[in-house]
């Protein structure tokens, strides 16, 4: 793998870069949203309206291990020739990482220290590093986290410290464990305390790793002390090497991130959106100073998304967006999403699912844009003064 820094934004540490993954053709420019993939494959989108998104920008796609523990076996998956081939899509990249922010969260209560305890929807399980080394070994992803102790925000100091000594002790056996290559991101943890985040941040930093991913966020952390945890591990990382984190999915939280030097964003704030029957409709251009979109109404609508669910809707001719050039709103109107979510068919999800992703990656264009022109923090403060004014206006009306 490749990382090459290509711009810095005026007054802040926000980057953007670009990504060049082994045996992927196209080079992904950063900060960028990793698709969220279950089983290899995002939730709703199917291989063939893959090529719809825009491209590069989604040929990044983020798995958990934890996907296939029930159904084909590690063998399987080897025998096959990994998770590129299984799924058909040897042109993209494929990021592993173990913890699955929709529904698979550590179980934080786990006192054992040769594995991470995870709940699954096949039940409890202990992952030992020998045992996800397995699974990389036969799933082959471009680029994987090691194994991590995730904690939440409410834990002990001390048990903190023993998230970070168990982190880096499972790196180094991940590390000796790697057989089959692919670009180990050195996993970064900590919880609440910024003394142990950055202590973990310098231990991985002495570590043979390609890049480092960091965890331990969106598990009950307020935003207002966010900040300066993530300040805490980027400060001591070095500039060479991507980042990449976990749980940061709002939009708020994402230019949270990017302010904080952060690359890479999983996506599962998409998942959660379109399986609710939510459409994205923020106006990306009126970030910028132009024109925004317009005829949205303010039913079911909180100036960042729309409930396509709403009655309002049901004889609602027009696309999502008049301006989005996605598959979904160049082919279908608001009426017909209404009519598929209303009787429960899995299109609708299909749909919605193309429109939240080619949206949001419309997003991060917008902010690479911003931190090569140096406008970064401009940028962030026009999103997130006009996210309040509607929240205040709404306020008011209500």
């Amino acid at each position: 793998m490749k990382f090459v820094v290509k711009a810095w934004s005026n007054g802040s540490k926000a980057r953007a870069g670009v990504v060049q993954l082994e045996s992927c053709p196209y080079p992904v420019e950063t900060p960028a949203l990793l698709l969220s993939a279950r089983k290899g494959l995002p939730a709703f989108i199917s291989p063939d309206l893959l090529p719809s998104l825009p491209s590069p920008d989604s040929h990044l796609l983020q798995t958990s291990p934890l996907h296939f523990m029930e159904g084909l076996s590690s063998k399987t998956i080897a025998n096959i020739g990994g998770l590129h081939k299984m799924v058909g899509l040897q042109e993209y990249g494929f990021a592993a990482v173990l913890r699955d922010s929709v529904v698979c969260l550590p179980e934080f209560n786990s006192t054992n220290k040769t594995g991470a305890s995870f709940e699954t929807p096949c039940g409890r399980v202990l992952i030992k590093p020998v045992e996800f080394m397995g699974m990389i070994s036969s799933m082959k992803p471009n680029l994987w986290a090691s194994l991590a102790d995730e904690v939440p925000a409410w834990v002990s100091e001390k048990r903190n410290k023993t998230s970070v000594d168990r982190t880096v002790r499972w790196l180094d056996d991940c590390i000796s464990l790697n057989m089959t290559g692919g670009d180990v991101f050195g996993a970064i943890v900590g919880g609440s305390s910024m003394e142990e985040r950055r202590r973990c941040a310098q231990e991985v930093v002495r570590r043979n790793v390609s890049g480092y991913w960091i965890g331990g966020f969106g598990l009950g952390e307020s935003m207002d002390e966010r900040t300066a945890l993530l300040n805490a591990v980027t400060d001591n990382l070095t500039d060479e090497k991507p980042r990449q984190v976990s749980g940061l999915g709002l939009p708020e939280e994402v230019l949270q991130g990017v302010a904080a030097g952060i690359d890479l964003f999983d996506s599962t704030y998409i998942y959660h959106l379109t399986l609710g029957g939510f459409a994205l409709t923020f106006p990306l251009c009126k970030i910028e100073g132009r024109a925004s979109y317009s005829q949205l109404s303010d039913i079911g609508s909180d100036h960042t998304k729309i409930n396509l669910k709403a009655t309002i809707y049901r004889k609602d001719t027009s696309p999502i967006l008049d301006s989005c050039g996605c598959h979904t709103c160049q082919n279908h109107t608001k009426a017909y999403i209404n009519h598929l979510l209303n009787v429960h068919e899995m299109l609708a999800q299909t749909l919605l699912e193309i429109h939240n992703t080619h949206h949001y990656l419309g997003f991060f264009r917008a902010i690479r844009g911003a931190i090569h022109k140096g406008k970064f923090e401009e940028f962030r403060q026009k999103f997130i003064e006009s996210r309040c004014d509607h929240l205040f206006t709404a306020a008011l009306c209500a």
